[in-house]
């Protein structure tokens, strides 16, 4: 039993170390992306390679 309770809270303390890590790296700017939006219109889509050209 006391090894249930060990993992158990050994899972809560990764848990909540990555809950840290993510609200972080949130706050600091790290999933913002202002450049690839505005050049997006710039890329042709890739056509499926499985179709047969004409």
């Amino acid at each position: 039993m006391s090894a249930l309770i060990l993992l158990l809270s050994l899972s809560l303390l990764v848990a909540g170390a990555f809950l840290v890590a993510f609200i972080w790296s949130v706050k600091r700017g790290q999933f913002d992306d202002d450049y690839t939006p505005s050049i997006r219109i710039l890329f042709e889509d890739k056509e499926n390679s499985s179709s047969p050209q004409s």
